[in-house]
């Protein structure tokens, strides 16, 4: 494999987990931080970093754009949940050091 086949393959993965992510609206950040430590907040920031070490000039709320589809702010007040006592504890024992 071309280091430029690996590129447009983990590019092709990056844009089908987005996808997945924008379609399972039903799923929450604090779901995704619990079980995986992740969440679209974080890939929004990791696009931002990433256009930052290339000199892509993007603030934060684009890259959020980009991976969640919508402004986030619209994508907040449709599909965000409170999170519940027992989500809420589960981020809390997760985050610890």
């Amino acid at each position: 494999m071309t280091e430029q086949e690996r590129i447009e393959l983990e590019a092709a993965a990056f844009r089908t987990l987005v996808e997945h992510l924008r379609k399972r609206t039903d799923v929450q950040n604090i779901d995704l931080m619990n079980l995986s430590g992740f969440c679209r907040n974080c890939l929004s920031k990791w696009y931002k970093a990433a256009a930052d070490e290339k000199g892509v000039d993007i603030s934060l709320d684009d890259a959020r754009e980009a991976i969640y589809g919508m402004p986030y702010a619209e994508w907040k007040s449709r599909y965000q949940k409170e999170a519940t006592p027992e989500q809420a504890a589960a981020f809390k024992e997760n985050a610890k050091p």
